[in-house]
């Protein structure tokens, strides 16, 4: 009964704390330590919730009513910080990789259990890219993560249905039919090597990726809690997504014990997560994980999170605040505003669209994040033949050069066990499915039409694309582009046409200088340090380069040729459709020794021999990705965009024509007519880049030689190849009439001249539509048919004629 009495004057005081952030009234008699000093802090979960009973429930039987043992551990039965706090059970960050079993895993098993096989976690497909940026130190293999994991022995393992586990194996299955490529479905991963001592880099430069991967790219698995600076402030583990961090980094709750002025905190003390988990910061309710939370790591790469925000990277840092000063830099870059991805302007945040298992994994190694991800647009929206739960699973899934066909999908009654704990919805008329075969959690059929129930509390309600078609409210681009040109729809991707906007990144280039005693943090070291018993409860990794040595030899800076957003360049994804690309690893390394002295200067590294369309010598290792852009808009990007554009074909920016080789030399000073520079004290502005004869823009010429990799992680992943890009290619289409106007021809010149003087020569684009679509090709077509139908009948007619006419005279 003490106990009962003590909780509810707990969950009382907790609660008061959580709804305006002000301390919250101290109870006569606390019954743990841990809130004589933290007063008003914010229950970590809402009173009444299942989750905070059972937290307070587990509470009692560890002595602290209050619950914060549960997660926390540490003494509450101590008035002092240091005995409260004592101890290598007290976890300052419980949702910490390393002791989140303790923690999180006591209600969650399933999900602490696969988190060491998740893609955040071995960074596989980041790590293997920039080792092939630097001359494909693994070839085509996933080789290396950020620790050694090997997968589960069973397939009863993995997470999700049985039909998502099938569906899976059959996928590994495939991919390892062609072992050139294989292993992006790999069985385990080795950890990736130490960073180069100064003597190794002079003898082997290419290992100065591990340099480049340990200080910059690896600081975002959720093993580490990550580099603190503005909008990159996180937790670890479970914490990385589900307790609430600002872009500033402060604390802004009601605890008073917590420092307002100090960055590396939360925000809040409440755990964000599905719509039942509703969170209060100054008053304001809101559920679901807000998309800056995802930014925190989702900001360099594709840029997949900012890019589905509206920013985009900038090099310069206006416009001037309210102060004057420069914009300020948001993980550590600045920014333009552009088009939001509908789906955040609808309210919808990453979790609306991905899945438990895209984000924590399936227990399973995945290696790159085509492989990780099940879900695709047509699993909501369907195509203009097919409601979504009558596509086949696998639909803009295949991983192969033909659209999946097969028995509809249907919908499910039932959630998968692995997501029972979060929100549940009414089923209606079912679950729809993932294209890989497990229901989606918070999106349902409703008849013809799907309900959308989004983490932050709204309930949309989405028109199939048959429903719009049925309706016959298709716009005329839509209606033409996906029932017309059906190819559209079953070999490209809808992001090929609906991102209205894509960030590329051309010419990456990267120094990294050991000269000079230069040195700088090791966030993978870090990672493996909290693996030591003395280091497994630290919440963050603050003195681990001194303490540790958690540092390596160089330091890293990165440069750019040049950024575009407009209109990507088009190749084929692993899943064997067209979809966009922009710029994923184009390295040009610049490697300092020890000494000072340059040991590869603006170098390409190349790949294996033969590979990617090269022969002996190797492919240039700059590779255009395939990727999502998370940048959907309504209205499509228009057909001359892709039918009369070099880029899109792969040819470059204006054919690749407009800079000059990159390979050359350029000097700019006073000079004579024929190019002599005049001054001896003229200093190169340009130095060349060895090798890159094209530019960055091209990775295809003309005639189908291929000059960059298009997506190596996966065996279809390519550039257009001739017949497609002759079958795209519309270029100079307009000449086709326009030679002959308005005088090359007797009969156009007549046309001409009395369109002329009638006013009748178009002069907008709906006149010139009007003037091809009817006068041109329905005239034409009909004069074809009546000629073709025609000219059988007079001779018809005259056979019968001359018969009958034969007859009579016989008679």
């Amino acid at each position: 009964m003490k106990f009962r009495v003590i909780r509810s004057i707990m969950i009382a005081g907790l609660m008061m704390g959580s709804i305006d952030n002000a301390p919250a009234a101290e109870p006569e008699e606390p019954a743990s330590g841990c809130l004589q000093c933290h007063q008003g802090i914010e229950s970590i979960r809402q009173s009444g919730s299942g989750m905070m009973e059972a937290i307070l429930e587990e509470g009692e039987n560890r002595d602290d009513p209050a619950g914060c043992v549960v997660c926390h551990g540490g003494d509450p039965t101590a008035t002092e910080k240091d005995a409260a706090h004592g101890g290598n059970d007290f976890y300052s960050d419980p949702g910490s990789s390393w002791v989140n079993k303790n923690t999180c895993g006591t209600c969650h098993r399933a999900h602490v259990r696969v988190q060491q096989h998740s893609l955040m976690m071995t960074e596989a497909g980041k790590i293997q890219g920039t080792a092939w940026a630097f001359g494909a130190m693994t070839g085509y293999k996933h080789k290396w993560g950020n620790y050694d994991v090997v997968n589960p022995g069973k397939l009863s393992s993995r997470l999700g249905t049985d039909a998502y586990r099938n569906y899976m194996e059959q996928l590994a299955i495939l991919d390892h039919k062609d072992p050139a490529k294989r292993n992006v479905f790999v069985q385990q991963h080795e950890a990736l090597p130490k960073a180069p001592e100064l003597d190794e880099v002079a003898e082997h430069p290419e290992q100065a990726a591990f340099t480049y991967l340990r200080n910059q790219c690896l600081r975002c698995h959720h093993a580490v809690k990550g580099r603190q600076e503005r909008g990159d402030y996180r937790g670890m583990g479970c914490s990385s997504c589900h307790v609430p961090y600002g872009n500033e980094g402060l604390y802004e709750g009601g605890d008073e014990s917590i420092p307002r002025d100090q960055p590396g905190h939360m925000l809040v003390h409440t755990i964000q997560g599905t719509r039942d988990a509703k969170v209060k910061v100054h008053g304001h309710e809101y559920s679901g994980i807000p998309v800056e939370t995802c930014t925190t790591c989702h900001d360099r790469g594709k840029r997949i999170g900012v890019s589905f925000q509206g920013l985009m990277e900038t090099s310069y840092e206006s416009p001037y605040t309210e102060d004057g000063s420069h914009q300020p830099a948001l993980h550590t870059k600045h920014y333009i505003a552009m088009h939001q991805d509908i789906h955040y302007q609808k309210g919808m945040t990453c979790q609306d669209c991905h899945t438990s298992i895209d984000v924590h994994g399936d227990g399973f190694l995945a290696a790159a994040n085509l492989a990780a991800v099940e879900i695709e647009c047509s699993d909501c929206h369907g195509t203009p033949e097919s409601y979504p739960w009558e596509l086949p699973l696998g639909y803009m899934d295949e991983f192969a050069m033909s659209p999946k066909t097969g028995s509809p999908r249907g919908t499910a009654k039932e959630l998968g066990s692995h997501v029972r704990d979060g929100m549940k919805y009414a089923a209606k008329d079912g679950y729809l499915l993932s294209a890989r075969g497990n229901p989606l959690t918070n999106a349902v059929r409703s008849g013809k039409q799907v309900l959308v129930h989004t983490a932050g509390g709204k309930d949309l309600t989405l028109e199939p694309l048959k429903l719009i078609a049925e309706q016959k409210a298709l716009s005329l681009a839509g209606l033409v582009a996906m029932k017309s040109v059906r190819g559209h729809v079953s070999k490209m991707e809808c992001y090929t046409c609906h991102a209205s906007w894509t960030p590329q990144c051309y010419g990456c280039h990267v120094k990294i200088d050991y000269s000079g005693g230069r040195e700088s943090f090791d966030w993978l070291a870090a990672g493996h340090q909290h693996e030591q018993p003395e280091c497994r409860a630290d919440r963050g990794e603050t003195d681990y380069d001194t303490k540790y040595g958690a540092k390596i030899p160089g330091t890293v800076h990165e440069e750019r040729s040049f950024l575009r957003f407009e209109e990507p360049a088009l190749g084929v994804n692993g899943e064997g459709r067209v979809t966009p690309v922009a710029p994923g690893c184009q390295v040009a390394a610049t490697i300092i020794g020890g000494d000072g002295k340059p040991i590869k200067l603006n170098h390409i590294f190349r790949t294996t021999p033969n590979s990617e369309g090269s022969g002996p010598e190797g492919q240039l290792s700059l590779d255009m990705s395939p990727l999502h852009p998370h940048t959907i808009t309504k209205d499509a990007r228009g057909c001359e965009s892709c039918h009369a554009s070099t880029k899109a074909l792969g040819y470059g920016i204006g054919g690749g024509k407009l800079v000059r080789p990159w390979d050359k030399r350029v000097v700019v000073d006073l000079e004579t007519a024929d190019g002599h520079v005049l001054p001896e004290s003229a200093r190169t502005q340009m130095a060349p880049i060895e090798g890159l004869t094209d530019d960055w823009t091209r990775f295809v010429s003309e005639d189908g030689k291929q000059l960059q990799t298009v997506g190596h992680h996966f065996r279809l992943s390519r550039p257009l190849n001739n017949q497609e890009r002759a079958h795209i290619d519309r270029r100079g289409v307009c000449l086709s009439c326009h030679q002959e106007i308005p005088d090359r021809s007797l009969a156009v010149s007549l046309m001409h001249h009395v369109a002329k003087y009638t006013g009748q020569i178009p002069e907008t684009t709906e006149e010139h539509g009007d003037l091809l679509h009817y006068k041109i090709l329905l005239l034409s077509a009909w004069m074809q048919v009546g000629l073709a139908a025609g000219v059988p009948l007079v001779f018809t007619l005259a056979a019968l004629y001359y018969w009958r006419r034969r007859r009579r005279r016989n008679a």
